[in-house]
């Protein structure tokens, strides 16, 4: 497999890891010997990803701030990239809806499928545990979400990834502080994060050696822990409307790769392919971080300045692709559940949805979680919560699969739109993880 590139290679690992997970699903013993013998390659690749996150973020991170000469440089930055992403956060949110208004899913789920599937999740601990979760988040006050950008323990906020804001808030408070000290006092701690930085960027490399072997096992568990075939097939219309907005919300990045950051779309989706992938297996922003990094900086030419800044943010806060679903679903489990949403309260579901993706990023499950205080937000009934999220708990991993696929695709869409608008979308310069072995062996 070394000859092929790597995305045809996590490719490849993916299909035969589907491939041997239904083939396990005919065997009694199958299911139990994927979780036993297999998925735990998954999780330790998962756990390898998640590792490095922030050690990467706070070298990167360091090392753009302290290589800029104008501290103007990154307000302009900052402004351009949360300025983006609320742009297309809010248009993948009025895409969903359109698109639900005029398909109508919700209006072919029969009163029996309803029942059946309330009485098979309503009571699933993973759905109450969401709605307990939803329960703590719409206490918090409208300015909570800065008060927990900002940590109280750095050493503790290094220690959990789901404080990635934290980690960023600290990053760019000694990174501008390290400006501020002078070039000649700052050069030893600089030199200290610049090398940190090759060095966590060539254990991305490593991490990656094993990736195609990572994702057989990740889809393979994927594959015996699905749900009831005819569950999901009566809720394949909803599903189909999901996938058709998220494959739209490509084409809209496409155009504006082309259009702003004048680059081929399709080059550029086959650079970010690799950590697209690994999104689609790891259902999650943050693990997939190292590597989108990784992908966007050597392979697309987005300078250190631009992409450890914004690719960070985006993975917290920018989640294009589960703002989407939010539209959808909540005006799907309205129509199943013949609950009347008029168009002001479709406006309400954009505003709340935006705001959500940004005050909720950090919390585990943060779909369902987002979709409980958009539903909250248009007077759905609130003891019909759990049935609403029943009626899409079936389905809600593989969307979960694909939404965190657009959610990468759209960080790094704007990461390169904003470096080329501040001069900073160079050349490709790739790094191999054996660039240096003939020194070492």
């Amino acid at each position: 497999m070394r000859k092929l590139e790597l995305h045809w290679q996590i490719l490849i690992g993916m299909v035969l890891g589907i491939v041997f997970g239904f083939v396990m699903t005919y065997f009694s013993w199958g299911k139990d010997f994927v979780t036993n013998w297999v998925s735990p390659f998954g999780t330790i690749f998962i756990k390898l990803l998640k590792l490095i996150a922030v050690p990467l973020i706070l070298a990167s991170l360091i090392k753009g701030i302290s290589d800029l000469k104008d501290i103007s440089k990154f307000k302009n930055i900052g402004l351009k990239t949360i300025g983006i992403y609320v742009g297309t956060t809010t248009v993948a949110i009025i895409l969903g809806l359109v698109l639900v208004n005029v398909i109508q899913p919700g209006n072919g789920i029969s009163e029996e499928t309803i029942t059946k599937l309330t009485d098979t999740y309503a009571n699933d601990s993973s759905v109450t545990a969401k709605l307990e979760e939803a329960t703590r988040q719409k206490e918090r006050g409208p300015l909570q979400f800065l008060e927990d950008m900002v940590p109280d323990n750095a050493v503790s906020a290094f220690g959990n990834n789901q404080l990635m804001l934290q980690v960023i808030f600290f990053t760019i408070f000694m990174g501008i502080s390290m400006l501020l000290i002078g070039e000649e006092k700052a050069r030893p701690l600089k030199g200290f994060f610049d090398s940190l930085n090759d060095v966590v960027l060539k254990m991305v490399d490593l991490i990656m050696l094993v990736a195609p072997y990572a994702v057989f096992a990740l889809l393979a568990n994927v594959v015996v822990s699905s749900s009831d075939p005819e569950i999901l097939l009566a809720l394949l219309k909803y599903a189909g409307v999901v996938v058709l907005g998220l494959a739209l919300m490509i084409v809209f990045y496409c155009i504006l790769i082309s259009v702003f950051a004048k680059k081929n779309p399709f080059w550029f989706l086959k650079q970010l392919s690799p950590a697209q992938l690994l999104a689609f297996s790891t259902s999650s922003s943050a693990a997939t971080l190292p590597v989108t990094m990784e992908r966007v900086e050597e392979h697309i030419g987005v300078d250190q300045e631009v992409s450890s800044f914004v690719l960070p943010v985006g993975a917290t806060i920018n989640m294009d692709g589960t703002s989407l679903y939010q539209g959808i679903a909540a005006v799907f489990i309205a129509q199943a559940l013949s609950f009347d949403l008029p168009l002001a309260a479709q406006l309400t579901i954009v505003l709340t949805a935006l705001l959500a993706s940004i005050g909720t990023a950090a919390v585990p499950g943060a779909g369902m979680v987002m979709l409980v205080i958009v539903l909250e937000s248009v007077g759905f009934p609130a003891d019909k919560y759990a049935v609403g999220l029943a009626l899409i708990f079936a389905v809600d991993r593989p969307l979960d699969m694909l939404r965190t696929v657009i959610n990468i695709t759209g960080d790094a869409t704007v990461s390169t739109i904003v470096a080329k608008s501040v001069g900073k979308l160079g050349d490709p310069q790739v790094k191999n993880w054996d660039d240096h072995y003939d020194e070492v062996k």
